[in-house]
C-alpha cells in the first residue's frame, strides 16, 4: 500500500499575525466542520462542543469579552496592548473555539474525554490546512478566562476551552520550524 504523506511530513500552521481575515467559503466549512469531528471517541460519547465565531461575532467577542477582561485583570495597560486584545479573534475569518464537555461516565476516564477534544482541534487544523486555508490552533490566555468559556456557552465548573482554531488566508508561505529529531523523541520496543 503506498501513503501520500506529503501533506503531513510538510504540515505548518500560519500563525494567527500572519493570516488575512479573509471569510471562508461556508461550503469548505462545512467540510472542515465534519471533518473536525470525525475522531476517536470511546464510547461515542461527544465529549465536545464547537462554537463557529465570524463575522461580527468576532469584533464582539473581541470587545465585549476579550478585551474588557484584559482591562480588568491590566488596569495599566499600555494602548498597544489594548489595541492588540481589541483585535485578537479577528485576526481570522472564522474562529472554531473547541470546549470540552466532559460527561459522567462509569467506565471512560476523564482524561480520554479530553484527548477526544484535543483530536477534534488537530483534525480542525489539518482538514483546513489541507484545503490550503491557513490554520492555527491557539490557546492563549482568554481560553482559560471563565467569561469567555460562559460566553462560548461553557460550564465553569466543568468545561474547559481545548483551543481556537483559527482559519484565514495565507499572507505568505510560514517559516520552517525547528522540529525534533525522531531519534530523541521515539523509542522502539
Amino acid at each position: 500500500m503506498t501513503i501520500n504523506n506529503s501533506f503531513f511530513s510538510s504540515r505548518r500552521s500560519v500563525t494567527a499575525k500572519k493570516m488575512s481575515a479573509n471569510s471562508i467559503d461556508s461550503n469548505d466549512l462545512d467540510k472542515i466542520l465534519a471533518a473536525g469531528i470525525r475522531v476517536p471517541d470511546h464510547g461515542a460519547l461527544n465529549p465536545w462542543k464547537l462554537v463557529v465565531i465570524q463575522g461580527m461575532k468576532l469584533k464582539q467577542l473581541d470587545e465585549e469579552v476579550i478585551l474588557t477582561e484584559f482591562k480588568k485583570d491590566n488596569p495599566e495597560a499600555s494602548k498597544g496592548d489594548i489595541e492588540i486584545e481589541s483585535s485578537r479573534l479577528q485576526r481570522g475569518g472564522a474562529v472554531i473555539a473547541v470546549l470540552s464537555q466532559p460527561v459522567d461516565h462509569p467506565k471512560i476516564p476523564l482524561w480520554e474525554m479530553q484527548l477526544s477534544s484535543a483530536a477534534v482541534c488537530m483534525n480542525l487544523l489539518n482538514c483546513a490546512q489541507s484545503m490550503g486555508y491557513a490554520a492555527q490552533w491557539l490557546t492563549e490566555w482568554y481560553a482559560y478566562n471563565d467569561m469567555m468559556l460562559k460566553s462560548l456557552g461553557g460550564n465553569v465548573s466543568k468545561d474547559k476551552i481545548s483551543g481556537f482554531i483559527y482559519i484565514g488566508t495565507k499572507i505568505k508561505e510560514p517559516n520552517e520550524r525547528r522540529r525534533p529529531d525522531p531519534k530523541d523523541v521515539i523509542t522502539y520496543l
